[in-house]
């Protein structure tokens, strides 16, 4: 072989091994930065006080709670999410991101299947769970909804610190705070009061009428929010009464809800027609002079930042 073919040879080798060296060089220091960015983990006690390791950059997260997938978007965190629940409907755009299915019969190898390196779950995921994520190695967090309306504050900022948008999340409660002494005329400290009534019932006028909010109706029963929900506080703050503060929990008598007779019932949108058109509801007297409100869902039922939307709405309606 002459001696230049063979220089030419020779060097064609060394520049395709030299290539194939940098490759594999680039993949371990690829993989070895996946690793140090799983290793990279911070504590956390979730609010059903389990202690989870979580990655402090996670770059697939799921979420198992709608209000949880509201609060990501609020923050600018989309970008993050790989899955999400049938009931994650808002905003509109999630509609792009894949579904694992309902929340009360949770697909876990749906879950795990998205690999996912954090999951964050709300109220209506309970400890059986938990527990079975923990045995399959994947963090879970659980961030739920608070008897208190200010506790959104404390969410958004739990799940800011979760998806590495702390600064977001503080500029979001501070544009809330903001809106709430702007347009409901309430400041901190009122909040922190929510639970005297004369903070939110008088501040517009002396009436303050009584109010009911259905949750369920039929034959499976009456549900309502009770005095230790955050719902009650938003009833409060738009200068209502909740016939239904006296309890604790969600069920209702129909016998208390036709004695007390409420000036105003609110009812999900979708759920006004057939509330209405039901005996003995059909005889109550806000649904004869046309006082049964019907609100968009998650406006109410779910504790994110268009609560403020909601209450903007009810007071509105109910002329405060």
């Amino acid at each position: 072989m002459k001696p230049i073919k063979r220089i030419v040879i020779i060097a064609a080798v060394l520049a395709v091994f030299i290539v194939a060296v940098s490759i594999l060089v680039g993949v371990m220091m690829n993989a070895t930065a996946g690793i140090e960015r799983h290793k990279a983990s911070y504590t956390v006690t979730d609010d059903y006080g389990h202690t989870v390791a979580v990655p402090s950059h996670p770059a697939r997260v799921v979420s198992l709670s709608p209000a949880v997938t509201e609060i990501i978007y609020a923050l600018g965190a989309e970008e993050l999410l790989v899955g999400r629940t049938d009931f994650c409907t808002y905003p509109p755009e999630v509609a792009d991101i894949p579904s694992i299915g309902g929340i009360s019969n949770l697909n876990i190898e749906k879950i795990l299947s998205l690999n996912p390196d954090l999951v964050i779950s709300g109220s209506m995921v309970g400890k059986k769970v938990t527990d079975q994520m923990d045995a399959m190695g994947t963090p879970m967090v659980c961030v739920i909804e608070k008897p208190r309306f200010e506790a959104l504050y404390d969410n958004i900022t739990a799940i800011g610190k979760l998806v590495g948008k702390e600064q977001e999340a503080d500029s979001l409660c501070n544009a809330l705070t903001a809106r709430c002494n702007e347009e409901l005329g309430m400041r901190n400290e009122e909040l922190a009061d929510s639970s005297n009534n004369s903070t939110f019932n008088n501040q517009h006028s002396s009436f303050t009428p009584s109010v009911y909010y259905v949750v369920g109706f039929g034959a499976g029963g009456n549900f309502t929010a009770g005095g230790n929900t955050f719902i009650n506080d938003i009833i409060r703050m738009a200068g209502g009464r909740n016939i239904a503060e006296d309890v604790e929990g969600w069920s209702y008598s129909l016998e208390a809800l036709v004695k007390e007779d409420p000036d105003y019932i609110i009812v999900r949108r979708e759920d006004s027609a057939a509330f209405c058109g039901m005996k003995p509801y059909n005889r109550l007297r806000a649904v004869r002079e046309g006082h049964v409100i019907g609100i968009e869902s998650g406006t109410f039922d779910l504790q994110v930042p268009r609560n403020i939307d909601a209450i903007l709405y009810l007071r509105k309606r109910m002329n405060q």
